[in-house]
């Protein structure tokens, strides 16, 4: 992140007023997220409502990931789409939604799911990735070129009902590799709620806010879930694999 963090103007000012204050954010902090860039991906079901989070809290710099065109069964969650954007291309339809949220953040769409190099090449660009896609694949690639890049991933998941949260960085915290050694199995079709997708997914710009701002105590090394069926919270610690193939080496060269 830049250290040169330009004051507010007296229009961003006016805009955050009420998210500027004890026990939420500084001047100085919402300065931080202004010129802060993340990456989301993906933006559907929990990565849209997290951008959305995100540009209306005043993150300088949101670049989104999604491929595919929109189809009705996303609309149950999908909060960037609408109906008049069905059958066509998702990204840029999702990136003008959140440019028309707020003049005062830039949006850049990529219409695919990053490959290793490109994930790599943004990675370096961020100072945060949010971590959203349903596949373990795409997710162990965003926490790969996280590791390597030295920035804190949000992972977020759904299934049902439930939704897990997860704020990684090593060496202060486990990496997805040390809680997921080999990727689970993969259901494509699983059945999801959207309001568990809205409520994961605002979890996560909340915590990148926080770390983004230095606001806080974000949940560094720790996975929040939350079971919808039966309304319980659980937060449970995560221990870092000293053999981890990904992370166990990181930090060592600071």
């Amino acid at each position: 992140m830049s250290s040169d963090s330009q004051p507010l103007t007296a229009e961003q000012q006016q805009r955050y007023a009420r998210q500027l204050g004890p026990g939420v954010l500084t001047p100085a902090g919402q300065a931080r997220l202004q010129n802060a860039t993340v990456l989301v991906s993906r933006v559907g079901g929990m990565g849209g409502p997290a951008a959305l989070m995100m540009a209306m809290a005043g993150v300088g710099r949101i670049i989104i990931a999604h491929g595919g065109e929109l189809i009705s069964p996303d609309l149950n969650r999908q909060v960037l789409g609408h109906e008049e954007g069905l059958g066509k291309p998702r990204a840029e339809e999702f990136a003008d939604y959140l440019r028309s949220m707020s003049s005062f953040i830039e949006v850049e769409a990529i219409d695919h799911e990053p490959d290793d190099q490109e994930a790599m090449e943004l990675a370096a660009r961020c100072d945060l990735i949010c971590s959203c896609p349903p596949t373990f694949g795409e997710r162990l690639r965003l926490n790969r070129v996280a590791v390597a890049a030295g920035i804190p991933l949000i992972d977020a998941a759904q299934w049902g009902m439930t939704g897990t949260l997860m704020v990684l960085q090593p060496p202060r915290s486990a990496c997805l590799q040390c809680v997921y050694p080999e990727a689970p199995p993969f259901e494509e079709f699983f059945p999801v709620l959207g309001a568990i997708s809205a409520a994961t997914g605002s979890l996560a710009a909340l915590e990148a806010v926080k770390i983004l701002a230095g606001s806080g105590e974000p949940l560094y090394g720790k996975m929040l879930s939350y079971d919808g069926y039966r309304g319980l919270p659980n937060v449970i610690s995560l221990s870092a694999d000293p053999d981890c193939p990904c992370c166990s080496g990181a930090g060592q060269n600071e």
